[in-house]
């Protein structure tokens, strides 16, 4: 068994972020990595700050490993699998067997991408020709053929948000027709509605290329995917924590979740999912779970 003052679950931006912090807090750190963070899928980020050359998701990631490690925080790769009270703590047990305890725990557990149903969608979404974060580099499909598969209107909030960008949006709609209700606005915006299933994909020279309906080849620059996402909220559900209607986790201003002694940071919590928010998230988390444990240990001032 490993006793440390706080685990991390999560080895993404907003786990190392607050590892690096705990860690100069001189506090004994655990971070849990499950493997294959949502950053790792990043090709190259443009709006980074501080990178304004661009920097891969790797990259951004291996940098804050080496920085959380050189302030003496302990990666150990395998996932949590439970999370349990434990006195004033928690206890976690590990996929390869091993059991932590802990004084706080901070999750950094993010979401899941709905990915289209499409073959090859994970090498397109590594070459940035399947994307699935407009706020992240909308900018790049400037003056590009762009479009947007979704199943609700969420795909036709998305496909007007391009529209800041590209007068060439179309938005594929692969849901229900009744769950489309934005049609009037889409027409207003120039933006063309395909409601058909996709059938078949094809990249050829940088172009993704979907053969879909009545026969119809169109061509595009980028495909967004907005089919949402679902958080990895699981183990703090076992607790009971707080929720939000989307099942991402609700925290206060500090980053606490309604359960004591639990904080959470970056996707996971509802909000922007973006890589400087979860950072900033995980300071603030990171600087109230040593100030906690202070006071846990009876220092007032």
């Amino acid at each position: 068994m490993t006793t440390v003052d706080a685990l991390i679950v999560g080895a993404g931006p907003a786990g190392l972020a607050a590892a690096t912090y705990l860690a100069r807090f001189r506090r004994s750190v655990l971070v849990a990595d499950a493997g294959a963070p949502r950053a790792s899928w990043i090709p190259v980020s443009h709006n980074m700050p501080g990178f304004p050359e661009g920097i891969t998701g790797d990259h951004i990631l291996s940098r804050m490993r080496e920085q959380a490690l050189e302030y003496g925080a302990t990666i150990r790769p395998g996932a949590v699998q439970a999370l349990a009270r434990h006195g004033e703590g928690f206890t976690a047990t590990l996929a390869d067997g091993g059991t932590v305890t802990a004084r706080a725990v901070l999750l950094a557990t993010g979401v899941v991408d709905h990915h289209p149903n499409l073959p090859g969608v994970e090498r397109a979404v590594e070459r940035a020709l399947v994307r699935i974060c407009p706020i992240c580099d909308g900018y790049e499909a400037t003056d590009k053929a762009v479009a947007v598969i979704g199943h609700s209107d969420k795909g036709a909030h998305e496909a007007a948000f391009l529209r800041t960008y590209s007068d060439r949006v179309t938005l594929i709609h692969v849901g229900p027709p009744g769950d489309l209700t934005e049609r009037a606005a889409l027409a207003e915006l120039g933006i063309d509605v395909v409601e058909t299933p996709i059938q078949t994909v094809h990249i050829e020279n940088d172009r993704v290329i979907a053969l879909c309906w009545n026969g119809e080849d169109r061509a595009f620059d980028l495909v967004y995917s907005a089919l949402g996402t679902s958080p990895n909220a699981e183990l703090a559900q076992a607790l009971d924590a707080r929720l939000a209607d989307d099942g991402r986790l609700q925290v206060d201003l500090h980053q606490r979740t309604s359960v004591p002694g639990l904080w959470a940071a970056g996707d996971v919590v509802r909000g922007l999912n973006q890589i400087a928010v979860a950072t900033a998230e995980s300071a603030v988390a990171a600087t109230d779970m040593h100030n906690a444990l202070r006071r846990a240990d009876g220092l007032t001032l």
